[in-house]
C-alpha cells in the first residue's frame, strides 16, 4: 500500500513540474497518471543504462528521470498534436 501512495506523490510532483514547464492545462488526476508513465519510461531507461546497485528497488536519480520521462512523454504528446482528456 505504502508503495501506490509513493507512486502517486512521485506522479504527481513530476506531473506537475513537467505541465508547468511544457504549459499544458491537466486536471490533477491526468497530472497524476503523466507524472506515473514519465516515471514508467524513465526508470526503464535509466535501469538500462546504469541498473541499482545492492539489490535496491529504488534508483538514486529517481524523481529526477522520472520529470524527464514526463517532459518527454508531454512533448511526443503535443508533437504528434494529440488531444489531452478533459475531465
Amino acid at each position: 500500500m505504502l508503495h501506490l501512495i509513493w507512486y502517486i506523490i512521485v506522479g504527481l510532483i513530476a506531473g506537475f513540474v513537467a505541465k508547468s514547464l511544457m504549459h499544458t492545462h491537466l486536471t490533477l488526476l491526468w497530472t497524476i497518471v503523466l507524472g506515473i508513465v514519465g516515471s514508467i519510461i524513465g526508470g526503464a531507461v535509466t535501469h538500462l543504462f546504469l541498473p541499482p546497485s545492492g539489490g535496491g528497488r529504488f534508483h538514486p536519480a529517481g524523481l529526477i528521470v522520472s520529470m524527464l520521462g514526463a517532459i518527454l512523454v508531454l512533448y511526443l504528446w503535443h508533437k504528434f498534436r494529440l488531444q489531452v482528456p478533459r475531465g
